[in-house]
């Protein structure tokens, strides 16, 4: 029986133009050999499985081949070439620093350095998981990897550049490898499948490249255990079934849901998740990455950015015509404000049924608002015909109105006009308050229709109006206390002046000044009457001195006074 070698090993690249995902530093490594500018260090530096250790080996290959082809790759013919290829080189020394990361092991290793090549032109010395050397070890490295010989290069490659004390990385070239994108990884993947003689659905690909997380070495185990499962016959619903991943279909079924206020589908469908033993919490980052694909299909510039099949692709199109971009703002704030909740939750299904419930409801707001901006009753209309007035003054009007006061509202009775039509896009909230002013209207006596003059009022009669309003400031403390701090005074015959102390107390009285202008207007029958508020400053207050002050000015006033102190030994109190 033939013994099985991985993926990961079988199709290890071997040279550089096999090296998948990395061509810029690819790129980089054949012109410094081209050129002959070879640095004396190198820092592979980026994610597991991208490749670092992978191009570290074809560089040392690559260095020390006695024929390079045109395109600057090794010519596997040589015999450096050949002794690499069979793992007996003596030029290429790897060395893991997880389990050697002592001083000794790295003593041993600047011995070694000193030795020159037997064939080939450089010793090339891979350092793997770099990070994992102590503080000593690095310590005792930094003189050999400054001024190495001339004949040892040091290729150093690390998972986490951000343990590498600064010293080091000043030494060398670094490299940042990048995250494999998941089109290269599923044209990768199908060139092995290919290989291997394996039928496969692309979408069945893509969602083992997304699973791999840009990591190659991660999709090609990936790939191993799914063929080991579905045979040469790699499908979708294989894929799915046995990475246990979540299928996309639940998230277009349960948008629909979201669309149509089916709250009843949106938590079956989640009980049906929850029985097929998926995680909560990955359903909902799952939903959040799902109404996030849902954004970018809006836009042909940002389609790029949907990394799935193409089946699943034209299925986000056809969803991402029916839905409106504010749907899918909403749903977004929902599910990420969910997703952040999660972990605090201590009923973890109810958390999720309820982001489910506030989604299925978003529709729902939308058809009731709508609804609420209709044109306005027969009714009302009426009651506008029987009673023809003009605008009642409110807290809000301008306080320099001329229209006659009434004991509650004042009211000027001109010739009657057209009422204008009443606009679609009008409040809910507008409407209640013109009702409420007609229902007031009509209950008002005929002889309060009529206009009434301005009255005049002594301040005394101010005074008990400001108290009878202050009264009703009671529950607000801090308007209510600054209202009875001080007495206010009649200005003329309807400017009422109140002084205050600082400028909090000035934004305290007018959060209320235009209830309070109304209250006065309506109380002392005057529509006239404004307030002024006057600032005043405090006299300064005599200010206070420290026992040491009133000594260095007693004793400017008599010298004696410190003989007296120094001669008794007295301290100050």
């Amino acid at each position: 029986m033939e013994n099985f070698i991985v993926s990961a090993r079988k199709y290890r690249p071997a040279t550089f133009k096999t090296v998948v995902g990395q061509n810029s530093i690819t790129t980089t490594l054949k012109n410094a050999i081209k050129n002959n500018y070879l640095a004396h260090a190198y820092l592979f530096c980026g994610p597991r499985g991208v490749g670092k250790t992978t191009c570290a080996r074809i560089f040392a290959k690559t260095i020390n081949c006695k024929n390079l082809t045109e395109t600057v790759e090794a010519c596997n013919e040589c015999e450096s070439c050949k002794a690499f290829d069979s793992n007996r080189s003596f030029n290429i020394h790897e060395l893991d620093a997880a389990s050697n990361n002592s001083v000794e092991d790295i003593r041993n290793l600047i011995d070694q350095v000193r030795i020159p090549p037997q064939v080939g032109k450089y010793s090339i010395y891979i350092i793997d998981e770099v990070h994992m050397l102590s503080s000593q070890a690095f310590n005792a490295f930094l003189k050999t990897l400054e001024e190495p010989p001339a004949h040892a290069i040091f290729i150093l490659a690390t998972t986490e550049k951000h343990k590498i004390i600064p010293t080091i990385l000043s030494r060398c070239q670094i490299f940042d490898f990048n995250r494999i994108k998941v089109d290269d990884t599923v044209q990768y993947l199908e060139h092995i499948a290919k290989s291997e003689n394996i039928n496969y659905e692309v979408d069945a690909l893509n969602i083992i490249a997304q699973k791999a997380d840009g990591a190659m070495r991660d999709a090609l185990s990936i790939f191993d255990q799914v063929v080991s499962f579905s045979g040469s016959n790699i499908t979708y619903q294989k894929v799915i079934e046995n990475l246990n991943v979540l299928d996309y279909e639940y998230y277009f079924k349960l948008t629909d849901a979201f669309l149509k206020n089916d709250i009843s589908t949106a938590l079956l469908t989640f009980n049906e998740i929850l029985d097929k033993g998926f995680d909560a919490h990955h359903f909902i980052s799952g939903l959040s990455e799902h109404f996030r694909n849902l954004l970018v299909c809006k836009d042909e510039i940002t389609l790029q950015l949907l990394e799935v099949g193409a089946n699943i692709r034209e299925k986000y199109k056809e969803q991402t015509k029916i839905i409106s971009p504010e749907f899918i703002f909403q749903s977004l704030e929902i599910s990420n404000k969910f997703d952040f909740g999660y972990r605090t939750s201590r009923n973890k299904r109810l958390h999720v049924e309820l982001a489910l419930v506030e989604l299925c409801n978003i529709t729902l707001e939308k058809k009731k608002s709508d609804s609420d901006n209709i044109t306005e009753s027969p009714e009302i209309k009426e009651k506008k015909k029987e009673v023809p007035k003009k605008d009642l003054i409110k807290p809000d009007d301008t306080d320099k109105s001329k229209s006659a006061g009434t004991d509650k509202l004042n009211i000027d009775i001109g010739k009657p006009k057209n009422i204008p039509s009443f606009s679609i896009k009008d409040k809910l909230a507008s409407k209640k308050t013109e009702e409420e002013n007609i229902e007031k209207t009509e209950d008002l006596n005929p002889e309060l229709l009529s206009p009434v003059p301005d009255k005049d009022f002594s301040e005394i009669e101010l005074i008990d109006k400001w108290q009878q309003f202050s009264e009703k400031q009671i529950d607000k403390p801090r308007i209510y206390n600054t209202l009875t701090l001080k007495d206010p005074k009649l200005e003329g015959k309807n400017i009422v002046t109140f002084e205050i102390d600082n400028k909090l107390q000035e934004e305290k009285i007018n959060e209320i000044r235009n209830e309070l202008i109304y209250f006065l207007k309506s109380e002392l029958n005057n529509s006239t009457i404004d307030l002024k508020l006057i600032i005043t400053e405090l006299p300064d207050e005599t200010k206070l001195y420290t026992v040491e002050e009133k000594y260095r000015h007693m004793l400017s006033k008599n010298e004696d006074l410190g003989k007296l102190k120094q001669e008794f030994n007295l301290d100050l109190d």
